[in-house]
């Protein structure tokens, strides 16, 4: 390694990682977050074992952090059926919540929307509550939160304006009920059971612990850590490109080190990062840190090119080894006998 390379890595590790740092593939990563992953879950609710003096009210306050969010466990439980019906110490509720699912390559809206919210007609709900559209598969490793299916019991004088209203915050979204139930514009009568996807229901830490400590939700530090990691990352990955165009080459080292470390990121976003590492490494000639950011590109995107007609002379020979392969060799070319 040479003294530029060296002293690359020491900025990056200073400014970075006070604490031990581990290898994995995709970058450095702090200790602490490989100990803190671990695999999503589909939606599901959690049980709640009413004490003594307990409200509704106060337990929506609790665990949700919201006084209103009442009137969901109401729905969520049936306690508003003939004319409401009290809670009393003893009874267990259902508190809904969102559950998590990473989403792994070849996977598409319709078929994960069939897989979770049981019909792959319902892919623009959860296409839209993960900010895509069903058309754009989602991306390899990106964490999707999946709606509650909120099975609510029309009244009276309930209609999809009502019951978007109530649990959607908005009457525009009358459609969305609309087209998830099938209804294709028939009203709806007392008695009809309408389902409702919800897909913000935060939990309050005091919310999270419980539904820890329930076993039925999400990870145990609480749901949605990669889904979090990943939307921070978007947003600064515009940042690291800036510094790498602008030559600010450490810079760009130190924030897409400090990205890598975030926590699950999905594979467009770990190609990109270090896609724009290997730029910065070749700058401050640290070759070797620039060759293992290569290869970690190629790793998380296997049909990256290496162009040279966008890719300088450096970042070639970084990428390659200094071996002279072509331009457009993959990241695990088969060898001519087919490995044998």
């Amino acid at each position: 390694m040479s003294n530029r390379e060296r002293q690359a890595l020491n900025v990056v590790l200073r400014l970075c990682y006070p604490a031990p740092v581990t290898r994995r593939r995709g970058g450095l990563v702090p200790c602490v977050v490989l100990a803190c992953l671990s695999v999503a879950d589909s939606a599901v609710a959690f049980p709640h074992l009413v004490r003594r003096g307990e409200t509704l009210a106060q337990i929506a306050e609790r665990i949700y952090g919201r006084v209103e969010m009442e009137q969901l466990l109401v729905a969520a439980n049936g306690l508003d059926a003939g004319g409401g019906v009290p809670v009393m110490a003893g009874m267990r509720l259902e508190v809904p919540a969102v559950g998590h699912y990473r989403a792994s390559a070849g996977e598409t809206w319709a078929g994960l929307a069939e897989e979770l919210l049981g019909d792959p007609e319902r892919s623009d709900v959860l296409s839209l509550a993960n900010g895509s559209m069903p058309w754009l598969a989602p991306a390899d490793g990106q964490e999707l939160v999946v709606p509650y299916n909120l099975r609510y019991v029309a009244g009276q004088n309930d209609s999809t304006l009502t019951i978007a209203y109530r649990f959607l915050g908005e009457r525009d979204k009358a459609w969305t009920l609309d087209r998830y139930n099938h209804l294709k514009g028939d009203p709806i009568h007392r008695g009809d059971v309408v389902l409702v996807p919800l897909s913000e229901l935060p939990l309050t830490p005091e919310g999270k612990a419980e539904a820890a400590n329930a076993g039925a939700l999400v990870r145990a530090e609480g749901a949605g850590k990669a889904r979090e990691a990943q939307r921070h990352v978007e947003g600064e990955l515009p940042q690291l490109a800036s510094d790498v165009r602008s030559g600010r080459y450490v810079d760009a080292v130190v924030r897409a080190n400090r990205l890598l470390g975030t926590g699950e990121l999905s594979k467009p976003q770990l190609a990109t990062i270090q896609r724009h590492l290997v730029e910065a490494y070749v700058a401050l000639d640290a070759t070797g840190l620039a060759e293992t950011a290569c290869k970690a590109w190629r790793e998380a995107d296997p049909g990256a090119a290496l162009d040279p007609i966008e890719l300088s002379p450096k970042i070639l020979k970084a990428c390659t080894g200094g071996l002279g392969l072509p331009a457009s060799t993959p990241a695990n070319p088969t060898p001519p006998d087919g490995g044998r």
